[in-house]
Order: structure tokens, then sequence, then C-alpha cells
């Protein structure tokens, strides 16, 4: 499906009755989410966070450029198997909400640009393919689980080592995402997080990330309650943004992965 068409569907599914940004009611939830313990503003100046953003979007460029080149051989192998393992595309395109841009400061024309609240703005991600192509067909949109019947053959290896990723590299380069952030959603789930846990919107004042301080600290969601533990340590992440913060989770995420690897066998 076309992104644009994909996004107006998820729109119109996900929007409640009243839910335009005309309304006000964007502005009175990012109040709400202003007073809430954990916010960035806390901590940091607003000329800190412009800083630390400008110095993370640098380090993002060239890590993201660098890793597309050296992963390309490794790239292309997984494609090669992808193909011949299961019917279907090498990649897997998907609708995730990201960066949310708007401000309380901003006039009532600039909060209009987007006729429903999603969360943030949306854009597509890009995946290594690791299930089969009707996985979805008769469950709709649901978390992953560790031994998904959904996932090939070739996915699992894939997904064991986080090698479907890989396309995600992409992203950083175009903007949408960061190496470090916490993980993007996607609009039906951000839709329901945010009415049931408090605080969610705050973690998307920050890009999405291919790897974070939640990730590196507990293993991937599968429910709400795993939400609610990953988003103490997305908040703690806006706090303690910095360059040598990123650096420290990058170098702290392969390690984690080994273990994990070597646990799950």
């Amino acid at each position: 499906m076309n992104p644009v068409a994909e996004l107006s569907t998820e729109a119109k599914r996900i929007s409640p009755p009243g839910s335009e940004l005309r309304s006000g009611s964007a502005r009175r939830a990012r109040k709400r989410a202003d007073a809430l313990p954990g916010s960035a503003e806390t901590s940091q100046t607003r000329e800190d966070v412009a800083h630390a953003v400008r110095a993370e979007r640098t380090l993002d460029i060239v890590i993201s450029a660098l890793a597309l080149l050296i992963l390309a051989p490794l790239g292309l192998l997984a494609a090669i198997a992808i193909l011949l393992d299961s019917r279907g595309p090498v990649l897997y395109r998907q609708l995730r909400i990201g960066l949310d841009r708007r401000d309380d400061d901003l006039d009532e024309d600039a909060l209009t640009r987007r006729t429903a609240d999603l969360g943030g703005r949306p854009f597509t991600i890009y995946k290594f393919r690791t299930m089969r192509v009707d996985a979805e067909r008769d469950t709709g949109p649901v978390w992953a689980a560790p031994d998904d019947e959904r996932v090939t053959r070739v996915g699992r290896i894939l997904r064991r080592y986080r090698l479907d990723e890989i396309p995600q590299l992409w992203n950083v380069l175009r903007g949408d995402m960061s190496i470090v952030g916490p993980r993007p959603e996607r609009p039906l789930f951000v839709h329901r997080l945010r009415a049931e846990v408090e605080g969610y919107p705050l973690r998307h004042r920050v890009r999405p990330g291919i790897t974070g301080w939640a990730q590196v600290n507990q293993e991937p969601d599968q429910t709400v309650d795993d939400v609610k533990g990953k988003l103490r340590y997305d908040l703690e992440y806006l706090q303690r943004r910095s360059v040598s913060f990123d650096l420290r989770i990058m170098l702290r995420t392969l390690p984690v992965m080994v273990q994990r690897v070597r646990l799950r066998r």
C-alpha cells in the first residue's frame, strides 16, 4: 500500500471523533505531559538540548553512512537468503510514529498541519523481511512473540542477531530515526499506549532509534507492563541525552546482543 494511503487509513482507524488538532486537545495533552516528572526540560535548558540535537545528528550521519558501506556485503547475503527461503519481497515496509515536532508555543495554523494527532510524525521504516507475507492476515497488528510461528527460517537467524534492522540505517541517514533513541511503534499501538501509559507521549520528543537505553536494559515489548518498564529508561534517556551517553549505549549494544543470544540457546 502507498505510504500516504496507509497513513490515511491508520488515521481514520485510530482517531476518535473530536480528535482534530483545531480543538486544542493536542496542546492540552502536551501541557499535561510537561507537568510529569522526567520531562527533559527539568534538567536541560533549551540551548543544551539544541546543541545535543545538532551533535547527535552529525554523529548519526557519520555512523549510518559508514555502517551502510561496511555492512553492504552482509546485507546482500541476507537479501539472497530471504529470496531463496520464502516467497515475498526482500524488504519489509511499515508505518511508524517518529519525532513529535509540535510545540505549545506554535500558532494555531502550525498546529493544523495534520488533521489527526498520531503522536508524532509518521514515517516508513525499512527492515529485512523476517515473516511470511500474510503474517497479520488473521491476527491484525500484534507484537511479535519469542517463538513466533510467522517468522521464516532465515528470519529467525536475522532476528537473533538483529541483522533485519540493517536497512534502518537508511532511515537514520534520511533523518527519520537516530542510531540511539526510543524504539518507534506503529500508529495503532501508539494510540493505545498514549491512553494506557502515563507519560508515554514524552518519548516522542526525540527521534526514535535503532538501539536505546531501554533496549540495552530490557527485552523487547510483549505486554503493556513491558512498555511501562521501558518508558522509565526512555525518560531517563531524555534527561541524560548527550553524544557521550549515546556512544556509551552504542558500546553496550553489541555485548548485550551477544549475551541474549547465548541465553536463548
